[in-house]
């Protein structure tokens, strides 16, 4: 017999990324979907936060054209990408007079766009821009796969490239794509994030989008009306205490009703405390590679200036040096993002953990000190208010050969959904971004219909 997709009623615990990607897979294949967060706000470690009477992130992200998923749901939930994000080409462009380099591509077909940035980089030297160029010649030759794992530091030494490109390139790359520093990052994931945007054969691929609108807008709330369109619920402020499993194959959640399927699309802590509730030896092996992550903070200042102040571009990289008080590695003028918030910078530090150790009033002091320096503008020593935002937990440390859990609890009807589950084919596996827990979920609501589909062939 044809397989078939069935109705069934399901669960998705969480109203993260994962959560809402997964809870529009499931409406979209006609499920009865109810949603259940325990926040009053949608989005999980990428949402909405107000603070100082403005609406603030709780961290600035970069998207990549590369995030397909995260487009096409985004698109789906009714959305328009072009109105909500700002597209901008691949860049990598430091404050002049800081040290840095001018790095960016123009709009051509790939790969050329790459290779006419690496021409007129400024900052960079020619063995600079010739190490470059072989170690990209010897990704693509390499299919852009790594069998046998290694730190990125261990990658880059293997291919020659220089401190000023270390410096300058790889390891803000690998700090912003892998929240890890180099010395401890999985080189295979990182040249999964470097396959899907440099080494892509479509140049928007490469692209860099920030949204214009707080991350909650942007897709989870779009993501819970298109839910309720579809027959389904959102429930907020709902906290699931544990999960049982019930003799006919079925789920109950806490006292409530049984459902045919449950998503678990919380943090990987969270849902290791439901499967463990569960008590049963099949889910172990998830609970054990849950427990073995190592946290990652990521930190995010913002400094409100007059509505007068504008940088010159949207963007900067910023030149870390910890030892100078030098936190911050990127700058976003979100006055440019939303007329609203003229004025205001938001700086990122990525594995920040050293960095929040200063303490916030520290911290924040040191960052207005970093910008009044490397942008040349005393006055942004001194802004009217400031907001440090620390996700202690922001993501998993993304090491060498790190076992992660797949979709599948190893309970039939009881899934994983989050930017920490690995991929079938681990050329694929993603570090914890947003696209990863978009695809983590989109997996795990396709893995419920095919599971649901073959029962009944």
């Amino acid at each position: 017999m044809a397989e078939r997709s069935v109705k069934q009623r399901c669960a998705v615990i969480g109203a993260g990324w994962a959560g809402c990607a997964a809870a529009m897979e499931l409406a979209r294949a006609g499920h009865a979907v109810t949603v259940y967060e325990a926040a009053r706000t949608l989005g999980g470690r990428a949402r909405r936060v107000d603070r100082e009477g403005s609406v603030l992130d709780n961290g600035q992200h970069i998207l990549l054209g590369a995030y397909t998923e995260t487009l096409r749901l985004i698109k789906l939930a009714g959305q328009d990408p072009a109105e909500l994000i700002l597209s901008l080409p691949l860049q990598m462009r430091y404050p002049a007079g800081s040290n840095g380099m001018d790095f960016i591509a123009p709009r051509l077909p790939a790969p050329l766009h790459l290779a006419w940035a690496l021409l007129r980089a400024q900052g960079l030297q020619g063995a600079d821009k010739l190490s470059l160029m072989r170690f990209s010649t010897a990704m693509r030759w390499m299919g852009w796969q790594l069998y046998h794992d290694c730190t990125v530091s261990e990658l880059l030494q293997r291919f020659d490239q220089t401190e000023t490109l270390n410096r300058l390139m790889w390891h803000p790359l690998c700090l912003a794509a892998l929240n890890t520093p180099p010395a401890r990052a999985s080189a295979r994931v990182f040249i999964n994030v470097l396959r899907d945007s440099l080494g892509a054969s479509r140049r928007r691929a490469s692209d860099m989008l920030i949204p214009k609108t707080d991350l909650s807008a942007l897709l989870p709330e779009a993501a819970a009306r298109y839910v309720e369109q579809h027959g389904g619920a959102v429930r907020t402020g709902a906290k699931i205490g544990a999960v049982h499993a019930l003799p006919d194959g079925r789920w109950r959640l806490d006292d409530g009703d049984g459902f045919d399927a449950v998503i678990v699309a919380t943090s990987s802590v969270q849902a290791a405390a439901l499967l463990q509730g569960v008590r049963d030896s099949r889910l172990d092996d998830a609970i054990t590679r849950m427990q073995a992550f190592t946290p990652e903070a990521i930190s995010t200042c913002y400094l409100q200036y007059d509505a007068s102040v504008r940088l010159d571009l949207p963007f900067y990289a910023l030149v870390d040096a910890p030892q100078h008080q030098h936190w911050g590695q990127f700058v976003f003028d979100r006055g440019q993002l939303d007329a609203h918030q003229a004025g205001l910078l938001a700086v990122v530090i990525s594995a920040s953990g050293p960095a929040a150790e200063q303490g916030h009033g520290p911290l924040a002091q040191a960052i207005a000190a970093q910008l009044a320096q490397v942008l040349r503008r005393p006055k942004l020593a001194r802004p009217a208010w400031t907001q440090l935002i620390t996700e202690k937990r922001a993501t998993f440390a993304c090491t060498p050969d790190l076992l992660r859990p797949g979709n599948a609890s190893g309970m039939p009807g009881l899934l994983l959904a989050g930017d920490y589950t690995a991929n079938d084919d681990r050329t694929q596996d993603y570090p914890a971004t947003i696209e990863a827990a978009v695809r983590s979920g989109v997996a795990a609501a396709r893995a419920v219909t095919k599971g649901k589909a073959a029962k009944q062939t």
